[in-house]
């Protein structure tokens, strides 16, 4: 919402108030500012010129040669451009070493051999958005008013030293999208009563508006208001120069006398209006309902439009000639050729109106206010205002009465307090005088017994309706800066990490440690990508609103998004990566009417681990370089002898032959390995390792702990043993039997070499161990090491029927 400071000092006194001391107070009420303007600074020696002469450049078919009376002795020579230049008119003038927008510096200079002293200007060269600039003057200069005298700033005759205030305004404060409600709320800042200028309104009694048009409504919840009034034998010219200045500077074009002054209107009540040509409308009759299907109408942007029910239309009770809320029809625009002018004020549900004017991408002033409310108590009074302003400056005639087809006023709202809830509230001792004086300060009217209040609301602020609004309009007006600062009561507590989130904190110092970075993904995705990386995909969450197909549906694995990083990253050249995710997927649970959300664990990891040297060759990632990371976290947590790695298939976007289950007992956390390069190809990545793990299941698995001890007084002993067993046995399987039987010397048991060939037989493999035992309290002598190598190498034989070779 833009501010014109000059208007507001219309309704109030701010003389000992500057602009900006008056936005910094407004924002400290509540009502944020974004910014004060005043669309003059920044420019400088620009002044009005009266042209005297204008013949062709001899040199050129689209230049003209001015002389312009600027106030001086001599007329100005001026070469200028614009199409619509002439002897006789009054233009803006920028002067030699003048300024203009964007800090442009404007020079004597010659154009095709001919001295220009300066420039005749049009708006936008003084900073004016085309958008609000009048389309008469679109293409060429501005024309300034008769009375305009050369030689003075133009500044005061276009209002530019008007200071203009944006206000950014809170769906909850739309009484403030007009200038009379920010009146009010300024009034209650200086405890002021704004004054509001009125039209006298003289209707033409030979004539009824019903005699010329009847309106209905099919649904009063569509449309609570809705009504007319008939101006006659009005002439459609430009308005005066005051009512184009005050809308260019509220950022809204000028277009003729009657569209202006409905703009006019919806700035100074917040209520927007639309005015139709009576000759126009086809019929005696307006019906305002729901669209139908197949219906279309051309807006006044010359779109055909196709309605729906769920649009609400103004029909002249055959075919749509507005969208309610939102356009008015092009086929009953007003023209230079009306005369009978329909005007309509009405409020229109905001539901509808909001929806609407996103199905046909026209959100506007007057659709963005039906949306966030009317002041229902004024809709007449506005009506009757815009009808006496349209007469005035169309030199028509108003019609006698007006055709009401609903009407509904502001609901009486009531709302009881006291005063000791307002001191708790906010923490202070205000007395029952300092809150009168507020509440009179915000126009309520009260009755207060015993330090007891009800308050009766104006329909002007329906955003008010129980103790809190109360409270906060309080707080408000006597200040956010008063209110006194407490420190909160009670015992203070050191803050600490909880056991999980210390964890959780261990497992990305452990991952960022290793040289994983971390990544943050969408939450949303495709359906088809949502189930993709689990072995049971489960019922998937879908918004109902989604902001597109490609985020619609909550995701159940963290691998697409991070397949996504890493597709991202290599097509811009960055193939070595290593990311890890901690977030949340989702699923549909039974019964439930939220999803389930689980915090998950995800890795991807492609390129090289370890780049070439001229010592070393380079290290590709593979199944065992991720695989590592995560049992560094594993060992990190303590949990190393907890989890098990299984060899699996059942991960159909997995490679069949390079993928594991990670496995804590008989519970599955997740898995490990290389997607499928199918799903590689989809995905447009190369070779890529990933990993997915519940994470808290496995923050809830028990860990053994880590003990620290120091270091043996006696040696240890290691012994080597090479198995020949079947292929289909995992490492996992030997190791565990080798544990089993290795008795309470046994440490360490490490895998140190595989072998597979035509020497050792089909379906063959060689598994070379390095078995390390220490006893911490005598030397070991080779009888004990002995024996249990003896019934590992047993148990070996038993359970797979190895070859120690």
């Amino acid at each position: 919402m833009l501010v014109s400071y000059k208007w507001l000092n219309e309704m109030l006194d701010l003389s000992q108030v500057s602009a900006e001391e008056l936005a910094d107070k407004m924002s400290r009420t509540g009502i944020e500012v974004e910014e004060v303007k005043i669309p003059e600074q920044g420019l400088k020696k620009i002044v009005v010129g009266d042209v005297k002469e204008c013949v062709p450049h001899p040199d050129s078919d689209h230049l003209s040669i001015c002389q312009v009376d600027v106030g001086e002795d001599e007329l100005y020579q001026i070469v200028c451009g614009a199409p619509n230049v002439e002897a006789g008119k009054k233009v803006i003038v920028a002067m030699p070493n003048s300024r203009i927008t964007g800090n442009t510096k404007i020079k004597k200079g010659k154009m095709r051999g001919v001295v220009s002293m300066g420039m005749l200007c049009s708006l936008d060269e003084l900073g004016y958005s085309d958008s609000v600039v009048p389309k008469e003057f679109s293409d060429g200069i501005y024309i300034m008013p008769e009375e305009a005298i050369p030689g003075e700033p133009v500044f005061s005759y276009l209002d530019m030293d008007d200071a203009i205030i944006e206000l950014s305004i809170t769906p909850n404060r739309a009484d403030a999208l007009s200038m009379r409600g920010v009146a009010y709320e300024v009034g209650a800042i200086y405890r002021q009563t704004p004054s509001f200028s009125s039209k006298v309104l003289t209707e033409d009694t030979n004539e009824k508006a019903s005699d010329y048009i009847s309106a209905i409504v099919e649904n009063k919840e569509d449309v609570p208001n809705y009504r007319v009034r008939i101006i006659k034998d009005i002439t459609v010219k430009p308005s005066p120069v005051w009512l184009q200045n005050r809308l260019m500077n509220e950022g809204i074009r000028p277009v003729n006398n009657i569209v202006d002054v409905t703009n006019f209107v919806l700035l100074l009540f917040g209520q927007p209006m639309h005015a139709f040509d009576y000759e126009k409308i086809g019929s005696k009759e307006i019906v305002v309902r729901r669209g139908q299907q197949d219906e279309k109408i051309v807006t006044l942007d010359e779109q055909e439009r196709q309605v729906t029910p769920e649009n609400i239309v103004v029909t002249n009770g055959q075919t749509p000639i507005a969208l309610a809320g939102i356009m008015g029809g092009y086929d009953s625009e007003i023209t230079s050729k009306t005369t009978t002018v329909v005007l309509e004020a009405a409020t229109f549900a905001g539901v509808i109106t909001r929806k609407s004017a996103k199905q046909f991408g026209l959100r506007s002033e007057s659709s963005s206010r039906f949306e966030k409310g009317i002041n229902l108590d004024t809709v007449q009074e506005a009506l009757e205002y815009a009808a006496a302003m349209i007469a005035e400056l169309g030199d028509g005639r108003v019609v006698a009465g007006e055709v009401v087809a609903s009407e509904t006023k502001a609901p009486e709202t009531q709302v009881a307090i006291t005063l000791s809830k307002i001191n708790r509230s906010l923490g202070t001792a205000l007395t029952v005088k300092e809150v009168n004086d507020i509440l009179e300060a915000l126009g309520f009217e009260f009755v207060e017994t015993n330090e007891a209040y009800v308050v009766s609301i104006p329909g002007r602020r329906w955003d008010i309706s129980i103790e809190a609004d109360i409270i906060e309009e309080v707080a408000r007006i006597y200040g956010y800066d008063n209110l006194p600062s407490t420190l909160p009561s009670g015992e203070a507590l050191p803050g600490a990490l909880t056991t999980e989130q210390a964890l959780v904190r261990t497992i990305r110092e452990s991952l960022e440690g290793n040289g994983v970075s971390e990544a943050i993904s969408y939450a949303l995705t495709t359906e088809t990508k949502a189930t993709q990386f689990t072995v049971r995909p489960e019922p998937v969450v879908a918004l109902q609103s989604p902001m597109s197909e490609d985020h619609g549906i909550l995701r159940q694995s963290l691998i697409t998004g991070l397949l996504e990083d890493v597709a991202y990253n290599v097509a811009r050249k960055n193939t070595d990566l290593a990311l890890y995710e901690i977030g949340k997927v989702f699923s549909l649970v039974d019964g439930q009417k939220l999803p389930k959300e689980t915090r998950h664990l995800a890795l991807a990891m492609t390129g090289l681990t370890k780049q070439a040297t001229w010592q070393e060759s380079k290290v590709p990632v593979d199944f065992y370089v991720i695989k590592g990371a995560l049992e560094s976290i594993f060992n990190t947590l303590g949990l190393s002898q907890a989890i098990k790695f299984e060899g699996t298939a059942e991960f159909p976007q997995m490679h069949p032959g390079r993928t594991a289950k990670i496995m804590a007992g008989d519970t599955m956390l997740g898995m490990v390995g290389q997607i499928h390069p199918l799903s590689a190809k989809a995905y447009d990545v190369p070779e890529t390792y990933v990993a997915e793990l519940n994470l808290d299941a496995l923050l809830e698995v028990e860990s053994t702990g880590i003990v620290y001890q120091a270091v043996s007084k006696f040696p240890a002993m290691s012994r080597d043993m090479a198995l020949l067993v079947d292929t289909t046995v995992s490492n996992q399987e030997l190791i565990d039997v080798i544990r089993a039987n290795g008795g309470k010397f046994l440490q360490d048991v490490k895998l140190f070499d595989i072998f597979q060939g035509e020497k050792l037989g089909l379906n063959k493999k060689s598994m070379a161990y390095s078995l390390t035992f220490l006893n911490r309290e005598a030397t070991l002598v080779d009888e004990d090491v002995t024996k249990a190598t003896d019934k590992i190498q047993a148990a070996l034989v038993e359970e797979f029927s190895v070859e120690i070779r």
